[in-house]
């Protein structure tokens, strides 16, 4: 999917499915889901956080989605495991051959207002 295949003026559904579709497209749901589930069928905790507690964790972050579209570009930093124990040990991989700059954003900010 484009970006600039999106309507003008499409609704916030048409909108969430285009980036669902754009995230499922890109691999983004091999390691993350829309929800929070439980651990998985080996007994380990999620690979990586669900969107709805990333839209929770950072809703009041005003430097959320420039931090977030970084961390998808160039792989999040081992260093600062802000999900330990609610995740698995795995960081995220560097991302700018799989999604460009224009589409990591758009997937931040869609994900980022999830949660009111």
């Amino acid at each position: 999917i484009s970006l600039t295949a999106l309507p003008a003026h499409a609704t916030p559904a048409e909108f969430g499915e285009a980036m669902f579709r754009l995230a499922t497209e890109r691999g983004c749901l091999a390691c993350h889901a829309l929800q929070p589930g439980a651990k998985r069928a080996d007994g380990l905790p999620p690979i990586a956080p669900a969107w709805i507690d990333i839209a929770t964790r950072y809703r009041d972050d005003p430097g959320a989605s420039e931090r977030l579209t970084r961390a998808v570009m160039t792989g999040s930093n081992p260093k600062a495991r802000h999900w330990a124990g609610k995740v698995s040990e795995a960081n995220m991989p560097p991302n700018a051959g799989v999604v460009t700059q224009r589409e990591a954003r758009a997937l931040v900010n869609w994900i980022l207002v999830l949660v009111p």
